[in-house]
């Protein structure tokens, strides 16, 4: 018997539903909304959820790595109209164990759910899946947590992995983590980045070559396929592979043996290939500008690793991590993150993923100087202003240190509202000015208009440094 969750916000299905479940052995409850659904999984411990697309208050293939992240880890099946391809195909992209088309038949509902529920029961009977070692990867989220217990059930395996993601996402460091902890863990780990070879190199480059192959062939050159042998050979960025090497490294992955350049025998090579790319390789082979069957090799394992924004608290959790590492590198006491500083850390998007997030805790680093806590206004600009924009756009409250809050008893008269606008948007102007016009008073007296004297009163006002002059 297993607990499942139906959340539709047609009563009859939802009866019809529970009906059958109830007939096949299982236990099961609905909702109605997809707020009551999310509550109930986030409460409960079910198997399975059964998932409308369309609900009265949100979209469930929205929802979807929520529920997946519920305690219960649910298998969620979606119920999609008849036709919907679009739905189906995003259905199972973000992560759902199958869809039933409405209106549902007795056959139908029994597969998916039968099957879901055995899936389930098997993984529990084979354990749990021993966790990574030493993978260099900081994260508490939930949506991080699925791809490391993805990495390691696939590090106990030879098959090939894809990695896909944005970039900054961490590929490399599931690659090599992977390698690590596989039986492969002792050989090589190579490393091919594919957008940074020069096509009239790739060749070369992936196969070696002998002596006098080509005009600067001055000597043999053991390619990095063979170099990989006995190890992992990882593939970053494949997208950018030529048309013409995808398809001599097709051959490779079938046979394990290629011809170097020049050369006249085969060369082997047992390695195991990790791939990633932040491209659509679906959309490239569609376009003709990737292979379908090198696809299909690549993607034995497919592990899609989400952006910093859909790790919840992780971005403060590694800002606090990437200061603690910085000051130690730099020989000083390690410093805070202010209450500002944390949320605004919290709030941005990170478009860059954890790439962007490094470099901006050691750009506030550099700008906190002799302050002993990182202070928002440390960020850089760009993430000031974009947060700023945010907040405009949205309607939302400032960060804390930012616009008061709005409740009544902390709602200040309106000219200490008023005066504590102009101060940051002041502050802001200059740390600008300064920038643009390198500290040089004469310039900056030029392009803001001000005069010299009140120039220095408002850089003394809110503690900025310039140049003499």
């Amino acid at each position: 018997m297993a607990e499942i969750l139906i959340v539709d916000d047609d009563p009859m299905l939802c009866t019809a539903l529970a009906e059958v479940l109830r007939a096949l052995g299982h236990a099961p409850d609905s909702a109605r909304t997809l707020a009551r659904g999310l509550e109930m999984a986030e409460a409960g411990n079910y198997e399975v959820v059964i998932l409308d697309v369309r609900l009265p208050d949100g979209d469930g293939l929205e929802a979807l790595p929520r529920l997946r992240a519920a305690p219960g880890a649910p298998e969620v099946i979606i119920l999609t109209g008849a036709g919907d391809a679009d739905g189906a195909e995003l259905a199972i992209r973000g992560g759902a164990w199958s869809y039933i088309t409405k209106p549902p038949t007795l056959a139908s509902i029994r597969q998916p759910v039968e099957r879901a529920v055995a899936y389930r029961r098997t993984r529990e009977a084979s354990g749990p899946v021993p966790p990574l070692k030493d993978t260099g990867i900081l994260s508490a989220s939930r949506a991080m947590a699925a791809c490391l217990e993805r990495a390691a059930r696939a590090a106990r395996t030879d098959a090939g992995v894809l990695l896909i993601g944005a970039t900054g996402t961490g590929k490399e460091l599931f690659a090599r983590a992977i390698h690590a902890n596989s039986a492969r863990g002792k050989g090589p780990f190579v490393v091919v980045d594919c957008a940074a070879i020069p096509e009239h190199l790739a060749e070369s480059t992936l196969f070696g070559h002998e002596r006098g192959a080509f005009t600067g062939a001055e000597r043999r050159h053991e390619g990095l396929i063979r170099q990989a042998d006995g190890g992992t050979l990882f593939l970053d960025e494949v997208g950018e592979l030529p048309l013409v090497i995808q398809k001599a490294l097709l051959r490779v992955l079938q046979e394990r043996r290629f011809l170097p350049v020049g050369g006249s025998a085969l060369v082997e090579s047992d390695f195991r290939l990790v791939a990633a790319t932040n491209r659509d390789l679906e959309a490239m082979t569609r376009q003709g500008e990737f292979r379908e069957d090198l696809l299909f090799r690549l993607r034995t394992i497919t592990i899609d690793l989400p952006p910093l924004c859909r790790r919840e608290g992780d971005a403060v959790l590694l800002a606090g991590c990437f200061l603690e590492r910085f000051c130690r590198r730099l020989g000083i006491v390690v410093k805070g993150m202010a209450t500002d500083f944390v949320d605004a850390v919290g709030r941005y998007r990170w478009p860059g993923n954890v790439r962007e997030l490094m470099g901006a805790v050691e750009n506030a680093l550099a700008s906190a100087e002799g302050e002993p806590n990182l202070l928002a206004r440390h960020l850089p600009t760009n993430i000031r202003a974009a947060l700023a924009r945010a907040t405009l756009d949205e309607g939302a409250p400032a960060p804390a240190g930012g616009t008061p809050g709005l409740g009544e008893a902390q709602l200040p008269p309106l000219a200490a509202f008023r005066q504590a606008r102009v101060d940051e948007a002041e502050r802001f102007y200059l740390e600008e000015l300064l920038r643009v016009t390198g500290g040089e008073v004469p310039r900056a007296c030029a392009v803001s208009g001000l005069s010299r004297a009140r120039l220095y009163a408002l850089l003394k006002r809110h503690g900025l440094r310039r140049r003499p002059g």
